[in-house]
């Protein structure tokens, strides 16, 4: 029987094999540096997104709390409504309330959030997006304006749409508006706009409408 020959790598096809391991590594290192940046230079794009996607979900979640009230569900009411409120510069304004009985995270409070709170939405030059609250067990809930969270400094308008049932269209107000008797109306979906720098962006959130039962959702 004759001695099995071991055959090795030429120096030819060790050469090759590392020129294509190379043109391999560039290729890669090409790749991911050239994504890196497109990443980067998109960046602040993708967080300005970022950031309206989680403020418009949140509103959308206090909005869908406000709903499941024991008010809004046994039928006495709408779970927002127009309100007029009392400004911390003591001006007065109609806004869009709701009510929170479990209060919210966004809420600073030095303990467990507040019970019992009445929110209001409200967007101002300047100051952003903000949301107006005060709980119904401090003592001077009547005689003290609500405290103020800015849930956006990007948001620059809050404006107000109305379905008009007999045109089949929508109608965006910059103020809430009344009826023809002259009642105060909530709209059936608010539009959010932000800005941050050239960036700009629109949200529309829908306004949870009465029931007697469990909202579908």
């Amino acid at each position: 029987m004759k001695p099995r020959r071991l055959r090795a790598f030429t120096l030819v096809e060790i050469v090759l094999a590392v020129a294509l391991l190379g043109g391999l590594l560039l290729a890669m290192n090409v790749f991911i540096f050239s994504m890196g940046e497109i990443w980067g230079r998109n960046g602040e794009q993708r967080l300005f997104d970022q950031h309206v996607r989680a403020v418009t979900r949140h509103v959308e979640g206090l909005l869908r709390r406000a709903a499941l009230t024991p008010g809004a569900l046994g039928g006495g009411g709408a779970p927002v409504s127009a309100q007029e409120i009392r400004l911390e510069n003591g001006s007065r304004e109609r806004l869009l309330t709701f009510d929170l009985p479990d209060g919210d995270r966004v809420l600073p409070w030095p303990r467990a959030p507040l019970p019992d709170v009445v929110c209001s939405l409200a967007a101002q030059d300047g100051r952003g997006l903000l949301l107006y609250w005060h709980s119904r067990l401090e003592t001077r809930f009547e005689e003290d304006p609500p405290r103020v969270t800015v849930l956006s400094p990007f948001g620059v308008s809050l404006t107000y749409d109305y379905y008009q049932a007999d045109f089949k269209s929508w109608q965006n107000q910059t103020r809430l508006q009344q009826d023809r008797e002259g009642r105060w109306q909530a709209p059936q979906r608010i539009t959010l706009r932000f800005v941050h720098g050239k960036m700009t962006a629109e949200t529309t959130v829908a306004l949870p409408a009465p029931t007697s039962a469990l909202p579908a959702f």
